[in-house]
């Protein structure tokens, strides 16, 4: 059936499917009947709360069933849901959701901030409502702020389905990027962009009811969140966990719940490629996906290998745009540096520094035309004016990625780097991207990350920073003559540092912005 808003995928899959287990998290097990009754009823306690249409949900919590019942049951209360990291610092924090004028908090004790005690008020003066999500409620109170216990919400409110009142041109929720070029930036998207953009991917994906899918990824980021909403659009089965810090028991946990759709990041293959897979039974994986940064081609054919019964999907996104690329897995062997082709119903193109676009072959900034360009950037005109851009067709708009991509004779797209990633070496520009891929190659590599530092008569001299794989002795005097082999000179590292590890933010990417 055709869905409108984002509520429909819990309360279609709950009335098709009722007692179909929608949710492993924790040990425990939820059926689609079990979320849409807890979902409803907490919608309630926020409406009679003050939450009103459009108003902001922030929902601060780890992986959990409170956090998929919060976000649900904003969206039933016809507000917009903003997930936060639980990792987020308080003054962060206090940045997102002052900056969203959040009406209601969803959290718990060991996520709220303790010097915030006896001055919600003041830290957050747009809040009406707090919901308390621990297994007792803890006492709290706050002046001016209605104060909920989310196990006491049941037995107070109705189990009848809310009233929809939201269009799909309404915000269904506000997507805070990391802020690696200044303060967070909350991306609107509506209720139209996240139909789209999941109908797509589950597209491409051939999902179906019987997908078992893991996410190991924060819901604050755009690919852990979709796993949770694409899932309950095609009405399978969520194994919810909150990290993936310790890969046997995520393994394990694969193993027992016979998954059928694992979504990764590369620093997650990393250690998988590493390991020895041979004492779990994975048969079960039907697909692997990746986003957030590129696989080096050595760990794409390293992950085919250690899965064989399994499609690798190489893709590529912002959550500007949620997903833009995909590459079909059927092209892995030809062609496994490339992040594929627009994912169904969307447009792409690259353009040079002046606007024009560039033949295949050529370099050039990556631009998003479709239904998934998001809303632009909440209250921040000058930033959406410069992301959003006019599009062929008067009124519209597109996405300018900031990323520079080149495209292959027969149209398929290879990420070359982000603009302002790209250093200037000896009068060349060369991209990071393209000598990690180089670095990965060699064995004892574990982690590499490459960035441009101050050289005083070449402008930029190459920096490689490596972690090496357990028991390797792996030198400095190796990776140069590696590079030498496989590198134009003026692409060879100048500077080789040896670390234990590698800086990584919540989208599982190595953040360079820590390691400058």
């Amino acid at each position: 059936m055709p869905f409108t808003l984002v509520r429909d995928f819990l309360e279609v899959s709950a009335r098709q499917r009722p007692e179909k287990v929608a949710l492993v998290c924790e040990g425990k097990r939820f059926s689609y009947a079990d979320l849409e009754g807890m979902a409803n009823r907490l919608a309630y306690a926020l409406m009679s709360a003050g939450v009103c249409r459009g108003d902001r949900v922030a929902v601060f919590l780890g992986n959990s069933v409170e956090s998929v019942v919060g976000i649900f049951a904003a969206l039933k209360a016809s507000a917009v849901f903003v997930v936060v990291n639980p990792a987020t610092k308080a003054d962060k924090l206090r940045y997102i959701l002052g900056n969203c004028r959040a009406s209601a908090l969803i959290t718990d004790s060991a996520c709220f901030p303790a010097e915030w005690e006896g001055g919600l008020n003041a830290a957050v003066p747009s809040l009406k409502v707090l919901v308390l999500c621990d297994a007792q409620d803890s006492g709290r109170t706050a002046p001016g702020v209605s104060v909920l216990g989310f196990a006491a919400v049941p037995s107070a409110t109705p189990w009848a389905c809310p009233p929809r009142d939201n269009l799909d041109l309404d915000l269904a929720c506000l997507i805070y990027t990391s802020g690696s070029t200044g303060e967070p930036k909350g991306v609107m998207s509506d209720h139209g962009n996240v139909v789209f953009a999941s109908g797509s991917i589950i597209q491409y994906l051939e999902n179906r009811e019987t997908d078992v899918v893991i996410n190991v990824l924060p819901l604050a980021f755009d690919y852990g969140l979709y796993q949770l909403l694409m899932t309950f659009r095609f009405g399978g089965t969520l194994v919810l966990e909150k990290s993936y810090g310790f890969p046997g028991a995520f393994l394990e946990l694969m193993e027992r719940e016979r998954v059928t759709g694992f979504p990764g990041v590369p620093t997650l293959f990393a250690l998988l490629v590493k390991r020895d897979l041979s004492a779990y039974d994975l048969s079960s994986l039907r697909y692997l996906t990746n986003t957030a940064a590129a696989l080096p081609p050595s760990h794409i054919l390293e992950i085919s290998r250690k899965f064989p019964g399994a499609q690798l999907f190489s893709m590529y996104g912002l959550t500007e745009t949620k997903r833009t690329l995909y590459l079909p897995p059927g092209q892995l062997p030809h062609r496994p540096g490339s992040v594929g082709i627009p994912i169904p119903g969307t447009e792409v193109w690259l353009e040079d520094e002046a606007g024009g676009r560039v033949g295949r072959g050529e370099v050039g900034e990556l631009v998003v035309r479709g239904r998934h360009v998001m809303r632009g950037y909440w209250e921040a005109p000058y930033a959406t004016a410069r992301r959003y851009r006019p599009g062929p067709l008067p009124g519209e708009r597109v996405c300018h990625t900031d990323d520079l991509f080149r495209q292959d004779t027969e149209g398929f797209f290879y990420f070359v780097g982000r603009k302002d990633d790209i250093i200037k070496c000896r009068g060349e520009k060369v991209a990071p991207k393209e000598v990690e891929n180089v670095l990965y190659e060699l064995v004892g590599v574990a982690a590499a990350a490459v960035l441009g530092v101050p050289d005083p008569v070449h402008g930029q001299s190459i920096k490689a920073i490596l972690v090496r794989a357990a028991g390797s002795e792996l030198t400095e005097g190796q990776v140069l003559r590696h590079c030498r082999s496989r590198l134009e000179d003026f692409m060879v590292p100048r500077h080789v540092e040896f670390r234990d590890s590698l800086p990584v933010n919540a989208s599982g990417k190595i953040s360079k912005k820590e390691l400058k």
